[in-house]
C-alpha cells in the first residue's frame, strides 16, 4: 500500500512538472523534489519515459495502462446508461478527460519524436484509442444513433479526431472557447458525422 501511494505521488508530481516544463527539461531529481522523495526512489519506481506515460494515463483516465477506456474512471458505468443520455455522457466524460490531459498529451507527442520508448508506447495508445472509438461506434449503432451500414473504422477515426485532446487544446486552450461551447460543438459535429 505504501509503495502504491509513493508511486502515485511520483506520477502526480511528474504530471505537474512535465505539463509545466516539458519532457526534456523535467529531470528525475526535480520529480523527486516535487514528490518529496529521494532521487533513488524515483529511479527505482520507473524510467523517465514510463513516468511521462503513466502521468498522462492517470491524468487523462484516472488509471494506468487499462486495455479499454471503459475499464477506467472516465468510462466506468457509461455502458449501463440509458440510450437517451448515453451520447451526452460520453462526450461529457471525454471532454473532462481532455481538459485534464491535453497539456500532457502535447508533451507525449513531442517526446515521441526523440524518445523511441515513448514513440512505441504512443503507437500502442493510438491503437487502443482506435479500438475504443470503433467500439463506441458499434454501441452508437446498437443504440440507434447511427445506421446499421455505418463504416465502423472510418466513423471511429472521425470521432477520435473530433473528441481528441488536440481539438480541445486548439479550441479551448488556444482559441479561448468555453468548455460549454466546445462541448456543444463536439456534440453537433458528432451527430453530423453519424448521419447516413
Amino acid at each position: 500500500m505504501q509503495a502504491q501511494q509513493t508511486r502515485r505521488r511520483i506520477v502526480e508530481a511528474s504530471a505537474r512538472l512535465f505539463s509545466a516544463l516539458g519532457y526534456q527539461a523535467t529531470t528525475l531529481a526535480a520529480i523527486a523534489r516535487e514528490a518529496g522523495v529521494s532521487a533513488e526512489t524515483v529511479k527505482t519506481t520507473a524510467p523517465k519515459a514510463e513516468l511521462l506515460l503513466s502521468a498522462f494515463e492517470v491524468t487523462f483516465s484516472g488509471s494506468e495502462a487499462k486495455e479499454s477506456l471503459t475499464d477506467t474512471e472516465v468510462g466506468a458505468g457509461v455502458l449501463e446508461l440509458p440510450d437517451d443520455v448515453f451520447l451526452d455522457a460520453v462526450i461529457g466524460q471525454i471532454t473532462l478527460a481532455n481538459a485534464r490531459g491535453h497539456a500532457l498529451w502535447t508533451v507525449v507527442l513531442g517526446a515521441a519524436a526523440s524518445d523511441p520508448v515513448v514513440d512505441t508506447a504512443l503507437q500502442t495508445i493510438l491503437a487502443r484509442r482506435a479500438a475504443d472509438y470503433r467500439r463506441l461506434v458499434e454501441e452508437l449503432v446498437a443504440r440507434g444513433y447511427a445506421g446499421q451500414g455505418t463504416d465502423l473504422d472510418s466513423t471511429g477515426a472521425a470521432l477520435s479526431f473530433l473528441l481528441s485532446p488536440e481539438s480541445y487544446q486548439q479550441l479551448v486552450a488556444q482559441s479561448g472557447w468555453t468548455p460549454e461551447r466546445y462541448t456543444a460543438w463536439v456534440r453537433a459535429a458528432v451527430l453530423t458525422e453519424l448521419q447516413p
